[in-house]
């Protein structure tokens, strides 16, 4: 039983918070091999696609006193690269590549394509991943989000402002809180939206702000449409963006009224996990391309949203490799 995650370079993520690793960590406790690879290393050879894989093990971690994770250093042992074809050697693919769906990401779930084609699942699908576009996927549900705006035009934008008093203006093609702005109803409305637009020539998102926000934004974990998890998240002490998770959350009847709008959706796409953002009981955004949160969730509340997630999406599991404790020793 082997796993291969396709992501951004290994030694580039943080053990303590990212969600991959956490993964990763769930594989290997169910003694699942694991193999990681970039886009980079990806080729089609007479229609198989190969990887130039490694295999890797992570050492012992615990969780800290907050969202992250205490890891040994180093915190993971790397093996040799060898080349593997796909679908003949791994039983479930991890997209894992942070967004935006650039052409790079783009061109990953077109190979992929192929081993879907072959019988091994990849998760999430990769013509799931193409349609359903995470900024935008929830305004087909409009009577579940707030007043939302999608436009280049600044004027549209400012009028927007001024009819909901304020407004969270952000990049169809943004991620990570990058270049969200918070636009009130004053002399500074229409440069910020002029700015945030650049001037008529980028599409942005543009949602009335909701006060309610100030009690966190809940994110829903979502394994083929069912909710395993939820957590909330708060404010950055001096900032109006959403900070890492802080507080457990209950799943109430909104939440589960979203939940039973979109998992059809997303079931139809092949979108096997989610996270759902959700503002007093108002769907606000449907992470689909690399779904995080899980592993500052774990460290944080003692849950096992990653175990819970592998054991859903594996076959049967088979003991094929040592603990990671022993494996790293």
């Amino acid at each position: 039983m082997s796993v291969l995650v396709v992501a951004d370079p290994w030694a580039g993520l943080d053990p303590a918070v990212d969600s991959t690793v956490g993964l990763v960590a769930a594989a290997q406790d169910l003694g699942v091999a694991v193999r990681v690879c970039t886009p980079e290393d990806l080729t089609v050879v007479a229609g198989r696609l190969l990887a130039r894989a490694t295999p890797v093990t992570l050492g012992p971690r615990v969780r800290g006193d907050d969202h992250r994770w205490l890891v040994s250093t180093p915190w993971c042992h790397v093996g040799l690269p060898e080349t593997v074809d796909v679908a003949a050697t791994v039983q479930l693919v991890l997209l894992r590549i942070d967004p935006p769906v650039d052409a790079r990401y783009l061109h990953t779930t077109y190979l992929l394509d192929l081993v879907e084609a072959a019988g091994t699942r990849v998760v999430n699908h990769p013509a799931g991943v193409r349609a359903l576009h995470e900024k935008l996927v929830a305004l087909r549900f409009p009577e579940l989000c707030p007043p939302t705006l999608v436009t280049p035009d600044p004027a549209q934008v400012r009028r927007f402002v001024a009819e909901h008093g304020a407004a969270v203006v952000k990049p169809v093609d943004g991620f990570g809180g990058l270049d969200v702005w918070l636009l009130h109803d004053d002399a500074a409305a229409r440069a910020l939206a002029e700015s945030a637009t650049a001037g008529g020539r980028r599409h942005v998102i543009a949602q009335a702000h909701l006060s309610a926000v100030a009690d966190g934004n809940k994110r829903l974990f979502l394994v083929d449409g069912e909710i395993v998890g939820a957590v909330l998240r708060h404010l950055e002490p001096g900032d109006f963006r959403i900070g890492p998770p802080s507080a457990p959350a209950s799943v109430d009847a909104a939440d589960r009224r979203i939940v039973a709008a979109v998992a059809p959706l997303l079931a139809r796409h092949g979108i096997a996990t989610a996270g759902l953002d959700v503002i007093d009981g108002r769907l606000i955004e449907v992470n689909v391309t690399c779904p995080g949160g899980t592993s500052k969730t774990d460290a944080l509340l003692g849950t096992d949203l990653a175990g819970a997630t592998l054991r859903r999406l594996l076959p049967t599991v088979l003991p094929t490799v040592l603990p990671r404790e022993e494996a790293f020793a």
